[in-house]
């Protein structure tokens, strides 16, 4: 992929609701994969999802409402909060679940 002339976002979401405990991570991870979204996805001890999804203006706004409205098939979405921002390069190489959540990985 060339990013160069390309529009780059990153936003970091947290996901509420049931989104434990029926593979939203998972989910989360192949829907971004399959959108060419590099990131991390991870979940914290309050019952949340949170994480970080990197690209493409327009194909983060999908992962958005992907991540507001969908999720995976068991998860039921309360509400997800949104925080972007524009970037000039990708941070990640790919798209991945953190399993703890003190881990700095790259």
């Amino acid at each position: 992929h060339s990013y160069a002339k390309m529009a780059l976002k990153s936003v970091r979401f947290e996901v509420f609701g049931k989104v434990q405990g029926v593979f939203f991570r998972k989910c989360t991870v192949e829907k971004a994969k399959s959108c060419g979204l590099v990131g991390w996805v991870q979940n914290t001890s309050s019952g949340t999802v949170i994480g970080v999804a990197q690209g493409e203006q327009t194909v983060v706004e999908t992962m958005k409402y992907w991540l507001a409205n969908t999720g995976s098939p068991k998860s039921k979405i309360d509400h997800c909060n949104f925080t972007e921002k524009s970037i000039q390069k990708l941070d990640y190489k790919d798209f991945s679940v953190r399993k703890d959540p003190h881990s700095k990985s790259s």
